[in-house]
């Protein structure tokens, strides 16, 4: 059952610790948290993953009381955390190749039950998750993902999502948005940016297969973000939790907007926030306050073509559209409010 905690600062989405008692704090406001991924690393100023990737697995391993192995996938988390013969990592953890942390995680899973089942368990109390960016997941480790998914192994797929691949040089992945510019989808020509209908929504996808658990989160809510990992090691399966992290150097942002634009991403709609179990919508996150989708494209360099000079109106009104279609698609406004 999930508490309601109360704002009482006014104006902000924060709270501070000496207004709620120790056991309402967040994982990342306890003095226990496991700081799975430490100080060290060489992530970039403002980087949304690191912080995705801190808060999910520090949640992981409370809920799991420290039993968590991580399987890593080729990319920007890999590279920031671990240059040889460094590591920031704080519990067991593997690197293999770019694609195949699904099948890392679901070997790893499969040796645990082994394990379990010698010892005369009914199962492992350790816990595995993999972990992946928008390129190894939606592109690269696709299949790995896929199959894992269809043979529903005891592994939690975490994506985060910074929607192109941004450790070799911001290509598009299938996760980058339509319009942005990418060094593989300039700025330029009569449609600059990526184009609109390419891609992969993964989200949908995890719940075509019809797996235990599905959710998507964003760094600007850790307290979601906190509850849904935490259910999602109260399940048994494959589950797929899906994190946007704004990169600050892809997206050409300013680092101390990371929070702000991840929140504005849900609230004009174009990132529902929802749960899914088996297939089904169980939850969403409503919108608090509807904003028009320029205000979330506007601080990005990515999206500044469609603002220079006389601007691209109608490019962002097929944006606008997008973000409207998800709105009604996942009904992200309150019923007194709905479009």
């Amino acid at each position: 059952m999930t508490q309601t905690i109360k704002f009482y600062q006014t104006g902000t989405f924060t709270v501070g610790n000496r207004l709620l008692t120790p056991e309402q704090r967040s994982v990342q406001a306890s003095e226990e948290r496991s700081n799975s991924i430490n100080s060290g690393h060489r992530a970039c100023q403002g980087c949304g993953e690191a912080l995705g990737a801190r808060y999910a697995v520090d949640a992981a391993m409370r809920a799991t009381q420290g039993q968590i192995i991580a399987a890593n996938a080729t990319g920007c988390l890999e590279v920031f955390s671990t240059p040889y013969p460094e590591t920031s990592w704080q519990l067991p953890w593997i690197h293999s190749l770019f694609g195949n942390a699904a099948a890392v995680g679901t070997g790893i899973a499969a040796a645990l039950k082994v394990k379990a089942t010698k010892a005369g368990k009914q199962r492992s109390d350790v816990r595995v998750i993999a972990q992946g960016g928008d390129g190894g997941t939606t592109d690269i480790g696709f299949g790995c993902l896929s199959g894992m998914f269809e043979r529903n192994d005891d592994v939690l797929y975490i994506c985060y999502d910074n929607e192109a691949y941004m450790n070799t040089g911001v290509q598009r992945s299938s996760a980058t948005p339509p319009a942005a510019r990418t060094a593989t989808t300039m700025a330029v020509g009569a449609h600059p940016g990526a184009e609109f209908g390419q891609g992969k929504n993964l989200p949908l996808i995890a719940m075509a297969h019809e797996i235990p658990y599905v959710a998507t989160a964003t760094v600007a809510d850790l307290r979601d973000l906190e509850a849904k990992v935490e259910k999602a090691m109260s399940v048994r399966g494959a589950r797929y939790l899906h994190i946007l992290v704004p990169c600050p150097l892809g997206w050409g942002a300013a680092s101390h907007d990371t929070i702000r634009l991840a929140r504005l991403a849900r609230e004009t709609g174009i990132f529902p926030v929802f749960e899914a179990e088996n297939g089904e919508v169980t939850s969403v996150t409503k919108i608090r306050s509807r904003v028009p989708v320029q205000d979330y494209l506007k601080p990005q360099k990515r999206f500044a073509h469609l603002f220079s000079g006389a601007g691209d109106p109608a490019t962002v009104a097929l944006i606008q559209a997008d973000a409207d279609r998800n709105i009604r698609r996942f009904k992200l406004l309150n019923e007194e409010t709905f479009a």
